[in-house]
């Protein structure tokens, strides 16, 4: 009778734990592969690195992307070279008018060189001021102040074969009768290459 109730004993301990928990196993026996969610992990946990549904995979700026940040400052471009001397213009003046009733015109450069025109504003010839004559005109140009000049000087009683004279500087237009002709504009005239060739 005691071998009896050993031996069932003995099979009823057969699934116990021996470390003293007096609770069943939990971990896999003779190294069998644990079951899908043994661990503890749920199985509908994402795998890491893949989105979950409704996020997107592209990262948020300032979050640790591997790329670089935009840049948000445009570049500042780079000055124009300014143009030569010989292609910037000083003055312009047009007569029109006289006996003949043709157009003339001198284009004075920075450096002094020079065209005159014709009326179909054909280039006549070519020179250059000497250094003297074109400080004479600058100083002529710079005291005549253009920019409150009337733009046009006209005369209640027009000159038979008197000119008219359209002037071109520092951005200003100014455009004036012989007889009505401002001081300064005499000055100015008077510093000019003579509009027709020797």
């Amino acid at each position: 009778m005691t071998a009896t109730v050993a031996a069932a004993v003995a099979a009823g301990l057969g699934g116990c734990s021996s470390d003293g928990d007096g609770g069943p196993k939990n971990g896999p026996k003779n190294g069998a592969s644990p079951t899908p969610g043994a661990s503890g992990a749920s199985p509908s946990a994402p795998v890491t690195g893949t989105p979950a549904p409704g996020q997107s995979e592209t990262p948020s700026p300032g979050t640790g992307g591997t790329g670089p940040a935009p840049s948000t400052s445009a570049s500042a471009p780079a000055p124009s070279p300014s143009p030569p001397a010989s292609e910037v213009t000083l003055v312009a003046v047009t007569r029109s008018g006289g006996f003949a009733g043709k157009n003339s015109t001198l284009i004075i450069k920075s450096d002094g060189s020079f065209l005159r025109l014709d009326t179909k504003a054909a280039v006549i010839d070519t020179d250059k001021l000497s250094a003297d004559a074109l400080a004479k005109l600058r100083t002529a140009l710079q005291e005549a102040d253009f920019a409150h000049l009337p733009r046009i000087s006209r005369s209640d009683q027009p000159v038979a074969d008197g000119f008219t004279y359209a002037f071109r500087h520092g951005g200003y237009e100014v455009a004036a009768d012989q007889s009505k002709l401002p001081k300064p504009l005499e000055k100015v005239l008077s510093a000019l290459p003579p509009f027709s060739p020797n």
